[in-house]
């Protein structure tokens, strides 16, 4: 049995949740800034960084070691949702592969953790 409404009607509740929600946030800003004590004040306009007062310009330069850092938690957090599933099943592992050390050595033999053969980002 179909209907004879159009298929654009099909849309028709994603379009209201996202009127809804425009609405909500909208009408939470409004009411924040006619209900809110606006004090302008010197030490209220100047910018907060860490409890020090800011030197110097925003644009300078940082230190590699701040990208390294950087990078390095990217790394490792991204590493981290990827182990997960392993830990998950660890015990299963030997029964899952045929294999008792599998888990263990089986980045080992692909050659991954051999990053000085690697010389392609280089």
């Amino acid at each position: 049995m179909t209907t004879s409404n159009p298929y654009i009607w099909q849309y028709l509740p994603l379009v209201l949740q996202i009127v809804v929600a425009l609405g909500v946030a909208g009408g939470m800003v409004a009411a924040s800034y006619f209900l809110g004590k606006h004090k302008r004040s010197r030490t209220k306009l100047s910018p907060y960084e860490c409890g020090m007062d800011p030197v110097g310009d925003a644009r300078g330069r940082f230190s590699v070691k701040f990208y390294m850092v950087a990078m390095l938690f990217i790394l490792f957090d991204v590493e981290a949702v990827f182990v997960l599933p392993w830990a998950v099943i660890y015990r299963r592992l030997p029964a899952i592969t045929g294999q008792r050390f599998f888990g263990l050595f089986y980045v080992w033999k692909k050659g991954i953790l051999n990053w000085s053969n690697d010389k392609a980002d280089l």
